[in-house]
């Protein structure tokens, strides 16, 4: 018996001090090979982007599937808990651009719902930093924000609304107020 209560006395002790133990540090993310492809939809997503920002002089993104994975949580909430509505991004971390399209279709392609926010482009004035009344350039300006530099996106279809919706996660986020989303050289 005493044996026994030393063997779990020795156990328990050498549990706690196991667990004590800070865990062990994860090596950081290695950054993806060239060679690693990304789907066909990511890549459309991310050119759509890249070719809006090196227009103005911008670095291109990077894709992140961290990014994607979290606007993929959030599209399919929309989805499935909320009539495909717009998401309420304002407390996000991220920045976010979201695109609600409806039809016979439904699907959006990529490089269309990126059209459809660089469109707002000919109502954005860099000198001033301000859009045309009636517009929202915030889109636009969050799509070729300098100091954003990687991006995940996705869409998910809604059936019953007949529609589709495309949400964009960035980060850094954009728009910050005060600052010019790029710098122009005279």
């Amino acid at each position: 018996m005493t044996h026994s209560f030393l063997l779990l006395a020795f156990l328990l002790l050498a549990t706690l001090h196991i667990s004590a133990q800070p865990p062990p540090t994860a090596p950081p993310p290695s950054p993806p090979s060239p060679a690693a492809q990304l789907p066909a939809t990511a890549e459309e997503f991310l050119d759509a982007h890249n070719q809006a920002r090196a227009e103005v002089g911008v670095a291109p993104l990077r894709w992140s599937p961290y990014l994607a994975a979290a606007a993929s949580r959030q599209a399919l909430y929309q989805r499935d808990r909320m009539s495909c509505n717009f998401a309420n991004l304002t407390a996000s971390k991220y920045g976010g651009n979201q695109l609600w399209a409806g039809g016979a279709g439904m699907a959006t392609a990529p490089r269309a719902a990126v059209g459809v926010w660089v469109r707002e482009k000919a109502y954005y004035d860099h000198v001033s930093n301000t859009c045309a009344a009636g517009h929202r350039c915030g889109v636009y300006t969050q799509v070729v924000w300098r100091n954003s530099s990687e991006v995940g996106c996705v869409q998910a279809r809604c059936p019953k609304e007949a529609a589709s919706l495309t949400i964009c996660f960035y980060n850094p986020p954009g728009n910050v107020v005060g600052e010019r989303p790029y710098l122009v050289e005279d």
